[in-house]
């Protein structure tokens, strides 16, 4: 986040930074290789270049200070987020991969219901990813019968994955709210 603003508040250090990002062969290698770890390995990089980083930091904050803005809490809440999410989306990334192939081989890309029984699953996955949401995922994996809570299809029973029951609000509500946090929607993420 600080690197957004950066670009325009401050472009001078932002371009430091950049120049660093660009040109690390770990960041093109994850952009190309798994490009859903892209953002987070382009992070990464920027961070670990800390004299340039901090003083994009610096640069920020200084701009921060001026309007009397509390840039900082803003950006933890912000950045811990978008991290949660991230490190969300990557865990449950190979599972909605595999549903999604799954409803493409079937030809039931178009079906609603068929579409709507793998997102639940992906946003079961991606529950067990975030902290806050893991005890609502252990609930609903104990009321579906789930045998391993980390591979939810095994032992899959359709008709008890019902988004009607009590126990998947928590699940659907604060899927959503994190990715509300990261940036997105539940629904952009899937069509990514």
């Amino acid at each position: 986040l600080y690197f957004g603003l950066a670009r325009d508040l401050c472009p001078q250090e932002y371009q430091a930074v950049a120049n660093h990002v660009t040109t690390d062969e770990a960041v093109a290698t994850a952009v190309i290789a798994k490009p859903s770890e892209g953002f987070r390995t382009m992070m990464e990089s920027a961070r670990k270049n800390n004299e340039e980083w901090n003083a994009l930091k610096e640069a920020v904050s200084n701009k921060a200070r001026e309007v009397g803005s509390d840039l900082e809490g803003i950006w933890k809440t912000l950045e811990d987020g978008r991290m949660e999410w991230l490190a969300a989306v990557s865990a449950a990334h190979p599972l909605k991969k595999l549903l999604k192939d799954a409803l493409e081989k079937d030809g039931a890309t178009s079906s609603a219901g068929d579409v709507s029984d793998a997102m639940m699953v992906w946003i079961y996955a991606l529950c067990v990813s975030i902290p806050s949401l893991q005890p609502a995922a252990n609930t609903w994996a104990t009321v579906v019968g789930m045998d391993d809570h980390r591979n939810p299809l095994k032992g899959y029973k359709t008709e008890l994955w019902d988004p009607r029951r009590e126990e998947w609000k928590p699940l659907d509500l604060g899927a959503q709210e994190a990715a509300e946090r990261g940036g997105t929607t539940l629904q952009d993420a899937w069509n990514a």
